[in-house]
C-alpha cells in the first residue's frame, strides 16, 4: 500500500495577500500616472521626443537608487522601508497635481524613482519570506498577477480622468491612495532583528547575468508606456491605452496558463520561449499594419511573454542568493531594468521622434533578441 503524498504547502495565506494587494495598488496608482504625465508636458509645450524626460528621469531615480535601498530594506526591515516609501511617494503625486511648469516634473522624477525603487524592492523581498521554497515559481507567478491587474485599469482610469478633467485630479487622488498603501504596509509582519543583514553588503553575483537580460528587455519596455498610448491617440484610436490594457491581459493569461500546467522541476528552462514571444509582440508593432488590432495583437504577445521573464528570473534569484542579501539582489535587478527603461525611453523616443514610431518599435524588437544567447546559457541551469 503507498503512502499518500503529502500535503502541498499553502499559498493564500493572509500575509501573501497583503503583499499581493500592496503591489496591485502600486501599479495601479503608477500606470495612470505613467501615460498621463507625458500628455500633461506636452500642454506644458514639451516637444513629442521630450515627453519622454519624465520616464528617463524617474527610471533613471529608481535604477541608481535600487543598487541602495535594496540593503537598505536588508539592514533596516523591509516593513519600515514600505511604509516610508509609500508615506513619500503620495506626497510627490500631490506635489504634481498642482505642478505648473515643466521643469518641475523634472526635478522631482529623480527623486521620485528613487522611493518607487524602495517601495518595489521592499515589497519583492517581503513576498520573498512568505513563499514556500517547493512553491516559489507557482507562488512568483501568481504574485505577478498583481502588477498586471494594476495596469489592465490603471491607464483606463489615468486617460479617462486625464480626458475630462485634466492631469490634477489625478495626482491628488492618487496621493491619498498612497496614504492608504502606507496603512497597509504597518500590517506586514514585522521583520526579526537576527534576519537583517549587518551593514551594507555588496549584491550577490548570481543577481548579474540576470540583470543583464531585464536591461534587454526594459530597452524596448521603456518607450511603449510612454509611446504606445501617444500613437494611439494621433491614429484616432477609440482607446489609445488598448497596447498597455491588452499587454497586461497577456500577462494574466500566460500567468494563469502556466499556474494551471505547471513550471516543472527546472523552470529556468522556459526562458528563451518567453523572450522569443515578447520578441515576436514587438515585431508585430513595428511590422504590421493598422492600428487598434496591431497594438492589441500585438500587446497580447508581447505581455505573455514579458511577463514570464520576470517570474522566471525572480524565481531563479531566490535560489540562488543568500536570503540576508535578498534586497540588494532584487535592488541589482531593479537597477538593469530601470536603467534600461531610461535609456530605452531617450534613444527610442529620440529615434521616434525623428523617423516614427515603428522605428522605435524595431529598435526594441532588436533588443530583446540581443538577450536570447544568455537565456539560453541561464536556461541550461
Amino acid at each position: 500500500m503507498t503512502e499518500p503524498s503529502p500535503a502541498r504547502p499553502q499559498l493564500l495565506t493572509r500575509q501573501f495577500a497583503l503583499a499581493w494587494m500592496l503591489t496591485f495598488v502600486t501599479f495601479f496608482a503608477a500606470f495612470q500616472l505613467f501615460p498621463t504625465v507625458p500628455l500633461r508636458l506636452r500642454e506644458l509645450g514639451a516637444s513629442l521626443a521630450e515627453s519622454g524626460r519624465f520616464m528617463t528621469l524617474f527610471t533613471l531615480g529608481s535604477a541608481v537608487g535600487a543598487l541602495f535601498t535594496g540593503a537598505l530594506g536588508d539592514r533596516l526591515g523591509h516593513r519600515r522601508l514600505v511604509v516610508a516609501c509609500a508615506l513619500l511617494f503620495g506626497g510627490f503625486l500631490a506635489a504634481y497635481g498642482f505642478m505648473p511648469t515643466r521643469w518641475g516634473f523634472y526635478a522631482l522624477a529623480a527623486p521620485h524613482g528613487i522611493v518607487w525603487s524602495g517601495l518595489l524592492t521592499a515589497t519583492m523581498a517581503t513576498m520573498a519570506k512568505v513563499l514556500p521554497a517547493e512553491r516559489r515559481a507557482d507562488g512568483l507567478s501568481l504574485f505577478g498577477l498583481a502588477s498586471p491587474g494594476g495596469v489592465i485599469v490603471g491607464p483606463l482610469l489615468g486617460l479617462w480622468i486625464h480626458q475630462r478633467w485634466g492631469f490634477a485630479p489625478i495626482g491628488i487622488y492618487l496621493s491619498v491612495l498612497f496614504l492608504f498603501l502606507a496603512a497597509l504596509g504597518r500590517t506586514l509582519p514585522e521583520d526579526h532583528p537576527h534576519a537583517r543583514a549587518e551593514g551594507f553588503m555588496r549584491p550577490d553575483s548570481a543577481a548579474f547575468a540576470p540583470s543583464v537580460v531585464l536591461f534587454c528587455v526594459a530597452l524596448g519596455y521603456g518607450a511603449l508606456g510612454t509611446y504606445t498610448a501617444q500613437e494611439g491617440l494621433e491614429l484616432g484610436m477609440r482607446v489609445p491605452s488598448v497596447f498597455l490594457s491588452c499587454m497586461a491581459v497577456g500577462m494574466v493569461g500566460m500567468r494563469l496558463f502556466m499556474l494551471r500546467n505547471g513550471f516543472g522541476h527546472n523552470p529556468s528552462r522556459r526562458l528563451p520561449v518567453m523572450l522569443l514571444w515578447a520578441f515576436t509582440g514587438m515585431a508585430l508593432l513595428a511590422a504590421l499594419p493598422g492600428g487598434t488590432l496591431r497594438h492589441a495583437l500585438s500587446a497580447l504577445l508581447y505581455g505573455a511573454g514579458y511577463s514570464m521573464l520576470h517570474t522566471l528570473i525572480n524565481a531563479r534569484l531566490l535560489e540562488t542568493v543568500d536570503p540576508k542579501r535578498r534586497g540588494s539582489a532584487f535592488g541589482t535587478l531593479l537597477f538593469a531594468f530601470d536603467a534600461g527603461i531610461g535609456l530605452g525611453s531617450f534613444t527610442l523616443g529620440w529615434a521616434i521622434g525623428h523617423w516614427g514610431y515603428r522605428t522605435g518599435w524595431a529598435l526594441g524588437a532588436l533588443a530583446l533578441l540581443a538577450a536570447l544567447p544568455l537565456t539560453r546559457r541561464l536556461s541550461r541551469g
